[in-house]
């Protein structure tokens, strides 16, 4: 399996089933716990490293001589507490620590992934000036039916999607919106300097994502992600509402406070 990390291509050899056998433990522990426990452990022996395709179901099942059900609860359960990254139609691979975004500050996600050592890219899914339904115009301040610009974009961390970005600018705030090349520069970069920042909000959820958000993030069945609102204001404007997607299993959310007398 190759992946590309800052151009290079890096050739990683696959974990064996015969590895994690060696690894199971006898303890009087359920089975499915025996399984994760070892995964977990060669993982943090660095023996099977990040970004390497792990055995498949099948060879799992057949190597270790346990249920299907048992080992599909042992990966799923891993996935969910950050262990394996489970892709659609591609295969579960050893995941990364996570990733993390800071939750009470407002950054340039390319900067976020750059400070990681890591590659950031992006695709242009949706780029529009629409009329404002009465949500977005409630949350930009503006009168329904009134023109935004709005923008739809998948972030990637050495090519694995890490935020589905929904964005809505008021045209007022931000009038160059639609003629900037977000092929070249994040959002941020614009809008930062069109209507510098002087407050933000945020709004935090888990939810399920819908199957179209699923396939953009490349997620497994039943895998939650978390949500961010973000209105962004300059001066009294609303600048911005943006709705950002992050898989679950590949981010966390981080924040700081501090209480100064």
């Amino acid at each position: 399996m190759i992946f590309l990390f800052d151009e290079v291509n890096v050739v990683v050899d696959q974990p064996t089933v015969l590895q994690l056998a060696a690894a199971m433990s006898d303890t009087p522990a359920p089975i499915y716990q025996r399984v994760k426990q070892a995964i977990v452990n060669q993982i943090r022996a660095g023996h099977w490293q990040p970004h390497q395709r792990v055995p498949s179901e099948s060879e799992l099942v057949a190597e270790l001589g346990v249920s299907r059900m048992t080992i599909n609860r042992a990966l799923r359960e891993l996935t969910s507490e950050g262990f394996l990254i489970r892709m659609q139609g591609v295969g579960t691979f050893v995941a990364e620590a996570k990733a993390h975004t800071a939750l009470l500050e407002v950054h340039n996600i390319a900067d976020e992934i750059a400070a990681r050592g890591h590659r950031h890219s992006s695709k242009i899914l949706e780029f529009k000036a629409r009329a404002a339904s009465d949500e977005e115009a409630s949350a930009l301040g503006i009168s329904p039916g009134q023109q935004l610009f709005y923008s739809q974009i998948v972030h990637y961390e050495n090519e694995m999607p890490v935020q589905l970005e929904n964005r809505c600018v008021n045209p007022l705030a931000a009038p160059d919106y639609m003629a900037q090349n977000f092929d070249r520069v994040t959002p941020y970069i614009y809008l930062t300097q069109a209507a510098p920042l002087t407050a933000g909000e945020h709004i935090v959820e888990a939810v399920t994502p819908t199957r179209q958000e699923r396939d953009l993030l490349q997620l497994e069945d039943h895998e939650p992600c978390l949500l961010i609102h973000r209105r962004t204001w300059s001066g009294k404007t609303v600048v911005t509402s943006a709705r950002l997607l992050y898989p679950g299993s590949r981010y966390q959310l981080f924040g700081r406070f501090t209480n100064e007398v």
